[in-house]
C-alpha cells in the first residue's frame, strides 16, 4: 500500500492555505506536510523535507510563483499545482508557468477565494493526485491511486451512444480529434509544432479551466503554422485550422452539408470533466464514422477512453499516446484497456501519423 500523497501549500493568503488544508486533508490518500506564507519559508521547509506536491500562488510578496517555480525545476523538480486568480492578465501568466513546468492550475477568484475553493475541493484533490503521478523533470514512482468517489456520469448525460447506421463512409475530409489532461498543454504544442499548414482540421479537449483555454489557443497560434483557436459555436472544421474547446463547455463534432462544424454547450459534467473527451470522441464516431481520427494523450483518469472505442467501432483510426513520454499515463492506458487503440507511439510520432492518414485517404 503506498504512502500518502505529502503535500506543501504555498500562499500569501491565511484563508487559503487554511482552505486548502482542510480540502486535502479530508482524502485519506493526501497528507498535507506544510504551509508556507511565501517562497523563502518554503524553500525552507523543502530542505526539511521534499514533498510529493506542491501548491503554489502566483502573486506573492518577496518572490512570484513563476520565478520560484522556475528555480525549483533548475534545482529540484518537484509537481507543481499552480493556484491563480481567474483572470486574463492571470491565464497569460500561468501559460508561462505550464512552460516552465507545473502540471495544472487551481482557480480563486479574487473576492471570497476560500469559499470558493471549498466548493471545488474534488477538482482539487484529483489535480493534486494527479500531479502525484506525473514525471516532472525525470522518472517518478507511479501511485496507485484514483480520482474521486463521487459518482460520474458518462456521454450518455450529453448524447445518446451512437447507432451503427449512424456514421458516415469514408468520403469527406478527415477530422482529427484530439483528448488530453495533465501534461497535456506541453504535448499539445511539440505536436502542433510538427504539423505543416495544410493539415486536415483538428478539434481538441484539453482539460483546462474557463478562460486560460483562450490564452492557450492565443499561444499556440503564435507558434503553429496552423491556424488555433478557441472553438465557438458552429466554427466549420476546416484543413489548416485548430479548434480548442473552451473552458467549462463541452464541444460536439457536427455535421452540416458537405463540411463538418462545432457545437459548443453547457451540460453536466462528464467523467468528471467539463470539457469531456468522451463527448467529443462519442459525436465524432457519430457524425464522421471513418472520416475521423482519434488521439488520446497524456492524462490521469479514463475521460476518452469509452469514446475512443466508439471511434474505433465505428471505423476511425485510434492513436495513443506511449507511457514513457506521457507524464500521466493513465487516459491512453485506460483507452488501451477499453480495446479501442489501433497504435501506440511515443509522443513526436503523433504527427507523423496524422499525416500518413491524410495521405491513405
Amino acid at each position: 500500500m503506498p504512502g500518502k500523497i505529502r503535500v506543501l501549500i504555498i500562499d500569501d493568503s491565511a484563508s487559503v492555505r487554511q482552505t486548502l488544508t482542510a480540502v486535502l486533508s479530508s482524502d485519506p490518500e493526501i497528507e498535507v506536510m506544510g504551509v508556507a506564507n511565501d517562497p523563502f519559508m518554503a524553500a525552507r521547509k523543502i530542505r526539511e523535507e521534499i514533498p510529493d506536491v506542491i501548491t503554489l500562488d502566483v502573486e506573492m510578496p518577496q518572490m512570484d510563483g513563476i520565478t520560484f517555480l522556475r528555480k525549483l525545476m533548475a534545482q529540484h523538480p518537484i509537481p507543481v499545482v499552480m493556484c491563480s486568480s481567474l483572470t486574463e492578465a492571470g491565464s497569460e501568466t500561468l501559460m508561462q508557468a505550464l512552460e516552465a513546468g507545473a502540471v495544472d492550475i487551481i482557480l480563486k477568484p479574487k473576492i471570497a477565494a476560500a469559499d470558493h475553493l471549498a466548493e471545488a475541493g474534488d477538482r482539487i484533490r484529483t489535480v493534486v493526485k494527479a500531479a502525484a503521478r506525473a514525471r516532472v523533470g525525470r522518472m517518478r514512482p507511479s501511485r496507485l491511486v484514483e480520482g474521486s468517489t463521487t459518482a460520474k456520469l458518462t456521454a450518455d448525460a450529453v448524447l445518446p451512444p451512437p447507432t451503427k447506421t449512424g456514421a458516415m463512409a469514408k468520403t469527406t475530409e478527415m477530422v482529427v480529434c484530439i483528448g488530453a489532461s495533465t501534461g497535456g498543454t506541453e504535448a499539445l504544442r511539440e505536436l502542433l509544432e510538427a504539423l505543416p499548414a495544410n493539415t486536415p482540421g483538428i478539434v481538441i479537449v484539453q482539460h483546462m479551466p474557463e478562460k486560460f483555454t483562450a490564452a492557450f489557443a492565443k499561444r499556440l497560434n503564435s507558434l503553429c503554422e496552423m491556424e488555433v483557436k478557441e472553438a465557438a459555436d458552429g466554427d466549420p472544421v476546416l484543413r489548416g485550422h485548430v479548434l480548442i474547446a473552451p473552458g467549462d463547455k463541452h464541444m460536439l463534432l457536427e455535421r452540416r452539408g458537405a463540411r463538418y462544424e462545432v457545437s459548443v454547450r453547457a451540460g453536466p459534467l462528464v467523467s468528471r470533466h467539463r470539457p469531456s473527451v468522451d463527448v467529443l470522441f462519442r459525436s465524432a464516431a457519430r457524425c464522421a464514422g471513418a472520416n475521423a481520427m482519434g488521439v488520446i494523450m497524456t492524462g490521469m483518469g479514463d475521460d476518452g477512453a469509452r469514446g475512443m472505442n466508439e471511434m474505433h467501432q465505428a471505423g476511425a483510426y485510434t492513436v495513443a499516446q506511449d507511457e514513457a513520454t506521457s507524464v500521466v499515463f493513465g487516459m491512453p492506458k485506460e483507452a488501451i484497456a477499453h480495446g479501442g487503440v489501433d497504435k501506440i507511439v511515443p509522443l513526436e510520432q503523433i504527427a507523423r501519423e496524422i499525416l500518413a492518414a491524410d495521405r491513405r485517404r
